[in-house]
């Protein structure tokens, strides 16, 4: 019998690399015969790990963390048609049915089967029906033939390993980002935050032919990592105005959309730089965007934050503008990156040289048993995107 090892979520700011079962072709008592177990090749620390971690949901202690999956499939159950054993692919962090009326409209980020407690499922995180996550040696994945994205040529995909392991959240979660707000030939783009996100959904406003992509931050790395591809950026800790700023680039306070990649853990700008306000980010998006404007929102909103600074956003209830919002004719977009909507043609850019999104979000492979400094660093801001490499096969 194989072993396996997984990053466990212990409390508010640990994380251990513990032994874990083996995963089972089981979904609780019977057999799974319709998914997969796959060896990871690559599994990724996502800024929605680091919120559990940081003890700002209500994560289980013991969790199993990781949802941005590659991995080898060794052992495929007995209603496996089209995925074979041997075959790479990518996991989209979404776990969907593909019968239910959500995953046939293609809305597989609200699967109504996978979880009992809500619509949508993920591996590894708080509320999102209790699978097991993928930083790990081996995991199991369901409903492999509708989930699995197979790569037509395992050694043209392990020589781009580091961008195509992107495709399992963030490089999707930040194309969506940037099509739902509207972005296309000519677009004057603004993007709030430079974490992994931000930064694969500004190199997705420059695949959708933005004319002009403005980054915003508080941290100057990240900034920086996002002029390396050709982003004009703002400072976020600066006491000029957000307005003034993208009017010293473009010559108006306003851009045609705009992509919250920040989140619920939003602090303020200028002098609020030190506070969290968790509503800024979607206040100053509707602030800057032009009337009949749209606003992408793929950075995560919580209804549960035991950390939140006040009882209100406790449970998710934020002092935004909407009447600014309706005023200016804004449309919105929030909700999980449905990523098979987007995951084969992102794959086609990447493995025809449309894109280099590794270079773009500053890729570092670690090793699993490096994963506990990789979520430090992460927490400290580090304008890079962790990669654990459980096996040693993208090093080898």
């Amino acid at each position: 019998m194989c072993t396996n090892r997984g990053v466990a979520y212990i409390q508010p700011g640990v994380v251990e690399v513990q032994e874990i079962a083996y995963p089972e072709l089981a979904l609780g008592s019977r057999k799974c015969e319709h998914g997969v177990i796959l060896k990871i090749v690559s599994t990724n620390i996502c800024g929605s790990d680091q919120h559990m971690v940081r003890g700002r949901t209500t994560a289980p202690a013991g969790l199993i963390l990781g949802h941005e999956i590659t991995g080898l499939v060794v052992e495929a159950g007995r209603d496996v048609e089209f995925i074979q054993v041997g075959d790479l692919v990518s996991v989209p962090f979404n776990i969907a049915c593909g019968r239910c009326r959500n995953c046939k409209v293609g809305q597989t980020g609200i699967c109504l089967n996978v979880n009992p407690a809500r619509p949508g499922a993920a591996y590894g995180y708080v509320d999102m029906g209790g699978w097991v996550g993928g930083q790990a040696e081996y995991v199991m994945v369901p409903y492999a033939d509708f989930n699995l994205l197979k790569f037509p040529d395992s050694d043209q995909a392990m020589a781009k390993i580091r961008d195509l392991t992107l495709l399992s959240d963030i490089f999707p979660t930040g194309f969506h980002g940037a099509v739902t707000a509207g972005v296309g030939p000519g677009s004057i783009v603004y993007v709030a935050g430079a974490g992994p996100v931000g930064l694969a959904c500004a190199a997705s406003c420059h695949l959708l032919g933005a004319a002009v992509v403005i980054v915003g931050d508080l941290i100057p790395e990240r900034l920086e990592q996002a002029r390396t591809f050709g982003c004009e950026t703002v400072d976020l800790r600066s006491e000029t105005p957000l307005a003034d700023q993208i009017a010293a680039i473009v010559g108006v306070p306003e851009v045609d959309c705009a992509v919250d990649c920040v989140g619920f853990e939003a602090r303020g700008h200028g002098h609020d730089a030190v506070t969290e306000r968790p509503a800024t980010v979607l206040n100053a998006v509707m602030e800057v965007t032009r009337a009949g404007g749209g606003i992408g929102i793929p950075g995560l909103y919580v209804t549960g934050d035991p950390g939140a600074s006040d009882e209100a956003a406790k449970v998710g209830s934020l002092s935004i503008r909407i009447g600014l919002g309706w005023a200016k004719s804004h449309s919105f977009m929030t909700g999980q990156c449905p990523v098979m909507k987007y995951h084969r043609q992102l794959m086609n850019a990447i493995l025809y040289d449309k894109i280099q999104i590794a270079k773009a979000v500053n890729v570092e492979v670690i090793r699993l048993d490096d994963a506990v400094r990789g979520y430090q660093d992460f927490d400290r801001g580090a304008a890079k995107k962790f990669v654990i490499d459980p096996h040693g096969l993208i090093a080898a």
